[in-house]
């Protein structure tokens, strides 16, 4: 099926501001369907969960809607999807639950790779049980991250492995099923940092072989909040600590509080959006499960953002002074990191900022990958693509970039 980006923008606002979004990696435009249901629940009554009145029911539904919808996005069960306030906060809990089994002499894995939301939290947790912390290197050349990098790392102490499925600063994609294989043959659990990967590609937990994965909402084309997949029978093994009344079925054991039901509401249009990109640009449901339509819909869209990703490296790569980092990965999402010879990367994103191109520089909070390719705490230029960029913002981007290029 085409991708019809040009059907797909008109859903978004924001885009009538008039600028180049390069900055969905941070955090997504929204579509006005998702701004209607956050909308449509804060203007309804409603009221805690429960089954005696139209406004406890109504909450219910939302939250199993909410479920489902993600299950379907990952592959999951909507019986293991956890909400939270965001990926890190939800990382947080889930590492510390599980530190609560782990003792001296055992070990946890992380690499140089991640985005430090699936770093520091296993390193804290680690520290607190008296566990061990190994990192496998990605190779900064290339910006791929070996199997046989992990592999080394693994011993029958190993208690978990922490891997992105995309790295947010390079894009690269490492072989997260390889890993997890060689993780689990070592009887380890493997936690999958999905954030990056989940807006431009088609995600099978299983297949993956994620014990755990999670990704954000707001980088979707939803609302500001976290989740987690996992299977309910590994999350009924863990216990987090939690009010004494609130609920111990999994998965409410582990979100503390009343959810936000609002962007939970949010979080069904987004996912509902992304199944029905093709063909009907985002607006008709199709015909077929939901999860078959968010498979069909995401490969068409990978299609469409790989098309302007090569573009935008192939043009770069002419541009002197340019200097691309782990663009020889090609098994990558649609994410250019790059500098300018002798422009500091905060002046290229202000000056981007400057033709309406928003291409944000920093870290990005992948701090370790940052220092590992030799860029230090302040990072580089990061553009991203997302569902509604198209061609004239690939041009103003590249514009820019030369003409910053060739005044430098």
């Amino acid at each position: 099926m085409s991708y019809d980006v040009g059907a797909v923008r008109e859903h978004f606002p924001a885009l009538k501001e008039g600028a180049a979004h390069f900055d969905g990696p941070g955090g997504s435009q929204v579509p006005v369907v998702v701004a209607d249901a956050v909308a449509a629940t804060l203007c309804a009554a409603i009221a805690n969960r429960g089954t005696v009145t139209a406004a406890e029911r109504r909450a219910e539904e939302i939250v199993v809607a909410a479920r489902r919808a993600a299950a379907d996005l990952v592959g999951g069960d909507p019986g293991g999807i956890v909400f939270g306030r965001s990926m890190t906060q939800l990382t947080y809990d889930i590492s510390r639950a599980l530190a609560k089994t782990w003792g001296p002499g055992d070990e946890v894995i992380v690499t140089t790779l991640d985005h430090d939301a699936n770093i520091r939290p296993w390193v804290h947790a680690a520290g607190a049980s008296g566990a061990t912390v190994r990192r496998a290197d990605f190779d900064p050349v290339t910006g791929e991250l070996p199997v046989a990098a992990v592999r080394s790392q693994l011993s029958d102490r190993t208690r978990l492995v922490a891997v992105t499925a995309a790295s947010n600063l390079l894009g690269t994609r490492p072989d997260v099923a390889a890993i997890a294989g060689h993780a689990h043959a070592a009887g380890a659990l493997v936690y999958v940092d999905g954030v990056h990967l989940t807006p431009h590609a088609a995600v099978d937990m299983a297949a993956l072989g994620a014990d755990f994965y999670a990704c954000s909402p707001y980088k979707f084309l939803g609302p500001h909040l976290g989740l987690v997949a996992a299977r309910p029978e590994l999350l009924e093994t863990l216990h987090p600590d939690k009010l004494v009344p609130a609920s111990d079925a999994v998965p409410e054991r582990f979100e503390l509080g009343t959810l936000p039901y609002e962007l939970l509401a949010g979080t069904t249009a987004a996912v509902d959006f992304l199944s029905d990109l093709v063909p009907a640009g985002g607006v008709r449901p199709g015909p077929g499960p939901r999860r078959e339509r968010l498979i069909a819909s995401m490969r068409a869209l990978e299609q469409h953002e790989d098309a302007l990703r090569e573009r935008i490296e192939a043009r770069l790569a002419e541009i002197a002074g340019v200097v691309m980092y782990g663009a020889r990965h090609r098994h990558r999402t649609p994410t250019v990191l790059f500098s300018i010879a002798g422009v500091p990367p905060q002046e290229v994103y202000e000056r981007l900022a400057e033709r309406g191109v928003n291409a944000p520089a920093s870290s990005f909070y992948a701090i370790e990958c940052s220092r590992r390719l030799g860029l230090g705490d302040t990072g580089a230029v990061r553009a991203g693509i997302a569902p509604y960029t198209d061609d004239s913002d690939v041009d103003r981007l590249l514009a820019g970039v030369a003409e910053i290029a060739g005044a430098a």
